[in-house]
C-alpha cells in the first residue's frame, strides 16, 4: 500500500474514532437534558483530535543549517487545547442564587477534549477506556446520589404551591403546612373577594424521589382543599 494512502486512512480512522467516542459521551448528556449535549461533545472531541493531528503532522522539521534539522515540539498546539477548552467549559457553568449548575457538564467537555486528543495521537485504548469509564461515572454516580444520598443538597428542589381552600378549613391547612414542611421559604394566606375561599401560597424546599407527586399524594388526606397546583419555583 502506498505510504500516503496508509497515512490518509490513519488520519481518517483517528477522526472517526473521536467522532464516535464524542457521540457516546454526548448521548449521556443529551439523555439527561444538559446544556452541552450531543453536538457540543462531538465537536469538542473532534476539534481536539484535529488540533492534535495538526500538532503532530502539520509542522515539518525546520532546516537549521546544511543537513541539520531543528527539533519540533509536537505538543505545542495540543497543549493549548487543555487550557483553551476552559473557555467553553466556563460558558456552561451557571449560577442561580447560591446554587451553581453545570460543573459536571464543564468537566465532561474537558474529558471529551482529552479523549479527542488521545484519538488524534492514536492512543485508542486510552480513548476507549476513558469513554467507558466517563459514562459509567456519569450514570452510576447520578443513580447513587438519587437513591442512596437522598438527603443530599443536590436533590433539593424549590417548589411553589398554590392552594384554594374553604375558609373554615384554612387555618388547619395553614398549620398542616407549617408542621409538616420544615423548609418553608415563604407562606401567605389571603381570602378571595367572594369570601368563600381562602388562597394559601407557599414556597418551600423538598427532596426525595418524585417530590411533586409525593406532595400531591400527601394533600389528598387534607380536608377542605378546593384546588391545588404544585410546580418547580423559578426566580
Amino acid at each position: 500500500m502506498d505510504y500516503s494512502i496508509a497515512y490518509d486512512w490513519t488520519v481518517v480512522i483517528r477522526i472517526v474514532s473521536a467522532l464516535l467516542l464524542g457521540f457516546a459521551i454526548g448521548l449521556e448528556r443529551e439523555i439527561t437534558n444538559k446544556y452541552a449535549g450531543l453536538r457540543t461533545n462531538i465537536l469538542v472531541c473532534l476539534g481536539a483530535c484535529i488540533f492534535t493531528l495538526i500538532s503532530i503532522y502539520g509542522f515539518p522539521e525546520v532546516l537549521v543549517s546544511g543537513d541539520e534539522f531543528g527539533t519540533r515540539d509536537t505538543a505545542r498546539v495540543a497543549a493549548q487545547v487543555v487550557t483553551g477548552i476552559g473557555f467553553i467549559g466556563g460558558g456552561t457553568v451557571l449560577r442561580h442564587g447560591a446554587t451553581v449548575f453545570g460543573l459536571t457538564t464543564a468537566a465532561t467537555l474537558w474529558v471529551s477534549a482529552a479523549i479527542g486528543m488521545a484519538c488524534g495521537a492514536g492512543m485508542y485504548t486510552v480513548a476507549i477506556a476513558a469513554t467507558i469509564l466517563s459514562i459509567l461515572v456519569l450514570v452510576s454516580v447520578r443513580f447513587f446520589e438519587k437513591n442512596v444520598l437522598t438527603t443530599s443538597t443536590k436533590n433539593i428542589i424549590r417548589l411553589k404551591v398554590n392552594i384554594s381552600c374553604e375558609n373554615d378549613k384554612s387555618d388547619n391547612i395553614y398549620n398542616y403546612l407549617i408542621e409538616n414542611y420544615s423548609h418553608l421559604r415563604e407562606i401567605s394566606k389571603k381570602m378571595n373577594k367572594d369570601e368563600t375561599l381562602t388562597k394559601i401560597n407557599v414556597i418551600l424546599d423538598v427532596n426525595g424521589k418524585k417530590p411533586i407527586q409525593a406532595m400531591y399524594k400527601s394533600f389528598q388526606k387534607v380536608e377542605g382543599i378546593d384546588s391545588i397546583s404544585i410546580q418547580e419555583f423559578v426566580e
